[in-house]
């Protein structure tokens, strides 16, 4: 009887576990059907921004330049050419240089300036962090590295 009874009891648990495995996976599957229609949800009422001004120009030569505003205050613009950039006939690059500003949510217009060329991506811009000054005995040592030719 003491088997058969614990059988009963284990059984009992099993059951309940499976019940609450269940129920648990179901709150689960129901949470990301919510979420899944949260994200899923119009962002708004959010109407596209006009373009008011927009030139484009390709050259044969491969230099470009174009430029755009829009009526948010938005401003792009940029133009390029094609430029030997190393030793071989096929070591050709595009030189890129540009600028773009918005206005920020509390009203503040940023622009970014940049040159892309034989020498990587650089922007510059007011609001753009600066590193801190090398400090003197680096600018000693590249001095002497320059002096010597290494560098």
């Amino acid at each position: 009887m003491v088997t058969g009874g614990l059988e009963s009891v284990l059984l009992s648990c099993l059951q309940t576990r499976n019940k609450i495995t269940k129920l648990t996976r179901m709150k689960f599957i129901i949470v990301l059907a919510f979420l899944a229609v949260a994200l899923a949800a119009p962002q708004g009422d959010k109407k596209p921004i006009e373009i008011i001004s927009s030139n484009s120009e390709m050259n044969a030569d491969g230099s470009y330049s174009f430029n755009f505003e829009s009526a948010d205050g938005t401003k792009v613009s940029e133009s390029g050419n094609q430029k030997k950039v190393g030793p071989k006939p096929e070591d050709i690059g595009t030189v890129s240089k540009g600028s773009y500003s918005f206005t920020t949510p509390d009203g503040v217009v940023l622009t970014v300036n940049w040159v892309a060329d034989e020498n990587g991506f650089q922007a510059t811009g007011d609001h753009l962090p600066t590193p801190p000054p090398m400090p003197e005995h680096v600018v000693k040592m590249l001095a002497d590295l320059k002096a010597a030719g290494l560098l």
